[in-house]
């Protein structure tokens, strides 16, 4: 639907006034406050769904982009206690069986990689743990390794939670500490530890590890030296609709400074085995809601990414039609954060034909992409790849 489509259909269903004035905003590319940002989830579906599928489509048309891409966890062992984390062990924890709590050594950690030789990969994603004993140029030291193997592939690691561990124990700037690992070849920041930024909701969830302003540091600095990064928002436990919108509203803020920020990531909180598992789930219409209006609200941020593994394969493919175009990529079964806390798909990975037909299931156009959104191959028209 073009904008005039959308107004007709709004003032026919006798759509509130508030609701049109927003409308109005969004279809003439105006940004909306952040008190229109929060009344905006108080909105029907349908009419969320219109305005981020308007944005969606303006920016990236029907292209909806995946990459080749796999994960590495080295470590679940964990100096932070957060109350949403279902994943992490604390270093005490000895007696544990090793699909609970396992420490990859670098040997082990360089045999992942390995196994992917002369598959086309274009993007390593390392995540894990803050463990006590590992430290910036132990894991330096694995990059390194990393591009000596595969000189061309992306690596895209490390939470700003990890990063403030290590150079507060390394007693270096981020500034410093940024440099150091970006010559050892880091590439890129993931998104995690972003949490909700608000200190109301983040003492209580994760008082232990690094503030919102940290994040925000870490992730400036890195735009700085010319490092792209995502970012993340957990969502669907005890926050408000206000504290997302503080949220968004600081990425915004810093997007506005930088412009680095790739894609923004909503995570959806799963209660399975953690210190918040008294807190109820949140509904996929919920979901689909929250994708709209961070789809709207982060106009300057261009790409809004469902993480396939967390909400699962038919949530995706839903999300599609509400401001996401980006699914992330093949991850391979080696991730364990979502599925320890009860994520739909417990051991995700889809093949590259598989991530093909899943988008053009719901009449997407299938774009593979690197990490910074360079379009390696449109597959909207091509047959599938048997890859």
């Amino acid at each position: 639907m073009n904008a005039q489509e959308i107004i007709q259909t709004l003032q026919q269903s006798k759509t509130k006034k508030e609701f049109l004035i927003i409308a109005e905003k969004v279809l003439h590319q105006e940004r909306i406050s952040f008190q229109e940002c929060e009344l905006l989830y108080t909105a029907e579906l349908s009419y969320l769904g219109m305005l981020a599928n308007f944005v969606r489509e303006q920016k990236h048309g029907h292209h909806t982009f995946f990459n080749r891409n796999f994960h590495i966890e080295p470590t679940n062992i964990c100096v932070f206690t957060c109350a949403f984390c279902s994943y992490s062990r604390l270093p005490k924890e000895i007696h544990l069986p090793p699909e609970e709590r396992w420490e990859l050594n670098e040997e082990q950690i360089i045999e992942k990689v390995k196994s992917y030789n002369g598959i086309p990969i274009t993007e390593v994603h390392i995540v894990g743990g803050v463990h006590p004993k590992r430290n910036m140029h132990y894991y330096g030291n694995i990059i390194k390794k990393i591009k000596e193997l595969r000189p061309e592939i992306h690596v895209k690691g490390f939470t700003a939670v990890e990063l403030e561990y290590m150079f507060r124990k390394a007693k270096l700037s981020y500034d410093e500490g940024l440099k150091i690992l970006k010559d050892y070849g880091l590439d890129s920041l993931p998104g995690g530890g972003a949490e909700i930024f608000h200190p109301e909701i983040r003492e209580k969830i994760c008082d232990d590890k690094a503030t919102a302003e940290q994040w925000l540091a870490i992730h400036e600095a890195a735009h700085k030296l010319g490092m792209h990064t995502n970012a993340t928002m957990l969502y669907g436990h005890i926050e408000t609709y206000y504290h997302r919108v503080h949220h968004m509203n600081l990425l915004r803020e810093l997007q506005d400074k930088t412009g680095m920020f790739n894609t923004f990531i909503p995570l959806k909180f799963r209660n399975k085995e953690n210190d918040m598992a008294h807190v109820p789930e949140i509904t996929t219409i919920e979901d689909l809601k929250n994708y709209a209006v961070s789809r709207i609200f982060l106009d300057n941020i261009p790409h809004i990414k469902a993480y396939w593994p967390m909400i699962g394969k038919s949530t995706t493919q839903l999300s599609l039609s509400f401001g996401v175009d980006d699914i992330d990529g093949t991850i391979d079964d080696s991730t364990k954060i979502y599925s320890m806390a009860g994520a739909e798909d417990q051991n995700p990975g889809m093949t590259i034909d598989e991530l093909v037909t899943f988008i053009k299931n719901v009449g997407r156009h299938p774009i593979e992409r690197d990490t910074l959104y360079n379009v390696i191959t449109n597959y909207a028209n091509d047959e599938l790849v048997n890859t």
